[in-house]
């Protein structure tokens, strides 16, 4: 190619340069061949962009409109680092189901996150909530990470097909949650209750499972308005577990308990 031929080359409209400063590669980027997959096969995604290489291609479903690019030009959409493997999608956050949807105890397990704010732990705690049939994830619709990006490159696939609903207020939602005859277990280091003891006596489709923040675990309001504190009994030779350890371990024991009782999907 000659040098005039490469100055009048027509550009990609997804080549524009590289990402931006705050590491995001621009709002609502998501990345990864199970993340991308899924998103294209979730009706509730409203897709922007796709951009795949020539082999990546082969995997989307037949019709699937897209753009292809060499990896480097996807490279440059996204956050320095980020491990695409030829897929790159951008699309808006889907829209929330209302928490009335899922409020009456025969919906199922639901898990509430108390200002989980790292998208690595997210991402890891829906995988766990996909594999042990948690009904749905409540996140406060701020200090929570938004549904692209490092959380769905580490759900694998579970930001697609667990329901993510967003509230203003935690404890008040809790407090909605029980009202309408659910039973919520916060998880605590200092409790005194044994989570295993707790979930085998109120297991059940109407159980809540409460995780605190990273660093701060459960604030007080939102600890006030669980009906129980439980904590995961450990050794001595650790403080505590990352909070996505503890969200699977807690999740295991909900779901261990609702096949004891016949009451799993």
């Amino acid at each position: 190619m000659t040098k005039n031929e490469r100055r009048n080359r027509p550009k990609s409209p997804y080549a524009k340069g590289k990402s931006d400063k705050s590491g995001t590669g621009g709002p609502g980027w998501l990345w990864g061949r199970h993340a991308v997959l899924a998103a294209v096969a979730n009706p509730r995604r409203k897709i922007e962009r796709l951009v795949v290489t020539r082999n990546a291609a082969r995997d989307l479903p037949e019709g699937t409109k897209h753009d292809m690019e060499d990896p480097a030009v996807i490279d440059r959409l996204l956050p320095p680092g980020a491990v695409h493997q030829g897929f790159a999608l951008q699309s808006a956050e889907p829209d929330s189901e209302p928490l009335r949807a899922v409020a009456d105890p025969t919906h199922g397990l639901l898990l509430v996150l108390d200002q989980v704010t790292d998208p690595h732990n997210a991402g890891a705690i829906l995988r766990s909530a996909a594999a042990f049939g948690v009904r749905a994830v409540i996140m406060q619709d701020r200090k929570s990470p938004p549904l692209s990006g490092a959380l769905a490159k580490a759900a694998v696939g579970a930001a697609e097909t667990v329901s993510v609903i967003r509230v203003t207020n935690i404890a008040d939602t809790i407090l909605e949650l029980r009202e309408a005859g659910r039973f919520a277990i916060g998880l605590a280091g200092e409790a005194d209750g044994d989570l295993h003891d707790l979930v085998a006596r109120h297991g059940g489709p109407g159980l809540v499972i409460v995780m605190g923040s990273e660093d701060k675990g459960l604030r007080p309001r939102v600890a006030d308005s669980c009906d129980a504190l439980a904590r995961i009994p450990m050794t001595d030779r650790v403080e505590s577990l990352n909070v996505s350890v503890a969200a699977a371990v807690a999740l295991y024991e909900a779901h261990r308990a609702r096949v004891t009782k016949g009451q799993a999907d």
